[in-house]
């Protein structure tokens, strides 16, 4: 392996190891300050690299955080960050789970990489993953039981929940909420971030209206279900939980534990992302279930369907557009869109984390030439403009958070020559 690859791998390492807050990991400093799920999850995956045991920990600390229903939270707040807005007050579930929290979840991508570190040393795992396996199930049957619509589909409640917090695909269901009496309040992540980058102060006025809901309501799941103001089917929670569901039941079949259940899921959701091919663009998109309408977006979690073990020979052609019509694929919003923007969130960057997760689907359905292209590129990405937490998939100026963890992992465990050579 040549000096210039060694070194990536080390400075990736230091991303993580500099990350790391003693036995979990932040995304990066400042901007996001505490424990993220599926963040977490990713930084595992990169742990596993170079530290078997520090992944599992990693893991453990994540689902330490696990609520009574199931829930497994989008963020830890394991410090006090008077830095951070919104914080732990304003969430308000230091009553309900073990760990103070945010309220809602993130997509369950880490019963998949929980595999991948198992499969890397099953004797090490072996009692690791005797005691997550109910954990994680747990938490997959909260969505299964609070976030599927009739249609199969996995919905969210709040746009943070899907992960993709500021895409085009919320635009017209949050145009629908009006907020009213939310206060006043100090952002802080634009004292960190270009604000041109960060989500407008309109669609952070909606982002606070339903996290004030949620703590008015106690987060109790039922309540909130009578006529939620925001919900919106999702391809990124519908392919990840479908993909992690297919993980979930393989390694609770090793184990000797039943996935009759499991399998059940899956069918359902299998059911969900047909619902999400948009009738006319045939590609999948969000549909805003309060009017029933297909968002019609092109956006990187369109790409997932391999992910989740779904062939598809239109999308493969749509890909291949992408490919060719952009430098550092795969954009967060088709670059032909006319709301396309290159550094703004989730609005047309792109996301290391995605490229991963759509190239690990590619190589796992046999189309791995366009898996390697993806690879690649990303590897270039990296290579010439570092660790951010996003990219312009036009030009690779780097964007968000910079010495970020998950692009770091995804470096270690994924894009790197390394990977695979030793």
């Amino acid at each position: 392996m040549n000096k210039e690859v060694n070194l990536l791998d080390q400075r990736a390492r230091e991303v993580l190891e500099g990350n790391d807050k003693g036995g979990y990991t932040i995304p990066t400093a400042g901007l996001y300050p505490y424990q993220w799920n599926w963040d977490s999850a990713f930084a595992a995956w990169g742990f596993s690299v170079f530290d078997i045991k520090r992944a599992w920990q990693e893991i453990e600390t994540l689902f330490a955080g696990q609520w009574p229903n199931g829930m497994l939270p989008h963020i830890l707040f394991r410090r006090d960050d008077p830095d951070y807005f919104p914080g732990p007050t304003v969430w308000g579930t230091e009553e309900i789970g073990p760990i103070s929290s945010s309220g809602i979840s993130q997509p369950p991508v880490a019963a998949t990489f929980i595999r991948a570190i198992w499969e890397k040393d099953q004797e090490t795992g072996k009692d690791h993953l005797l005691s997550l396996i109910p954990k994680i199930k747990a938490w997959h049957k909260w969505f299964m039981d609070w976030r599927v619509s009739p249609n199969g589909a996995v919905f969210v409640t709040h746009p943070w929940e899907a992960g993709r917090d500021n895409s085009p695909d919320w635009d017209s269901a949050m145009a629908m909420i009006l907020p009213k009496d939310i206060g006043e309040y100090k952002r802080r992540d634009t004292s960190h971030v270009d604000p041109s980058m960060r989500p407008t102060k309109a669609d952070y006025d909606r982002y606070l209206w339903l996290v004030q809901r949620g703590n008015r309501l106690g987060w109790d799941e039922a309540i909130m279900a009578k006529d939620p103001p925001f919900s919106v089917a999702d391809p990124t929670l519908t392919f990840v939980l479908l993909r992690a569901n297919k993980d979930l039941a393989f390694m609770s079949e090793a184990f000797g534990f039943p996935t009759d259940e499991i399998d059940h899921w899956c069918r359902t959701l299998e059911m969900g992302c047909a619902s999400l091919r948009h009738p006319e663009t045939e590609h999948y998109n969000a549909i805003n279930l309060k009017s029933g309408e297909h968002t019609g977006y092109l956006t990187s979690a369109s790409f997932l369907c391999w992910y989740a073990g779904i062939g598809d020979e239109g999308m493969l052609d749509l890909l291949k557009n992408t490919l060719q019509d952009t430098l550092y694929p795969i954009p967060s919003l088709d670059n032909n869109s006319s709301e396309f923007d290159g550094l703004r969130y989730w609005r047309g960057p792109t996301w290391p984390i995605l490229n991963a997760l759509i190239g690990l689907g590619l190589s796992d359905m046999d189309h791995e030439k366009e898996a390697e292209i993806i690879r690649s590129r990303t590897r270039e990405l990296i290579s010439r403009h570092g660790f951010a937490e996003y990219f312009n998939p036009m030009t690779g100026a780097p964007g968000g958070g910079k010495a970020f963890s998950w692009t770091a992992a995804v470096w270690l465990a994924w894009a790197s020559p390394s990977v695979g050579a030793k």
